[in-house]
């Protein structure tokens, strides 16, 4: 698994506004922001980006992805953006 695989399997998932992903092959993480998160619990926002990973953590293929979601307000609230 390569960042960049990661990155376009989350993307091609999800429409993401920003998508950040960083790691050693094994241990990743990824900041992703989409207006999917809209109204979504943190929880319920990793299950979706998990699901755009498909079988890929059942195989120990992505071995563990720890993850920062917002969605686009929150972002731009965070980056003290207007």
């Amino acid at each position: 698994m390569t960042a960049e695989l990661l990155r376009s399997l989350i993307a091609a998932g999800l429409p993401c506004d920003h998508l950040e992903v960083t790691g050693d092959g094994r241990h990743w993480t990824a900041v992703v922001v989409s207006p999917a998160f809209e109204g979504r619990r943190a929880v319920q926002r990793h299950q979706m980006v998990y699901a755009t990973l498909g079988r890929r953590i059942d195989t120990d293929e992505v071995h563990a992805l720890s993850m920062k979601t917002y969605t686009p307000a929150e972002w731009r609230a965070a980056a003290g953006r207007p």
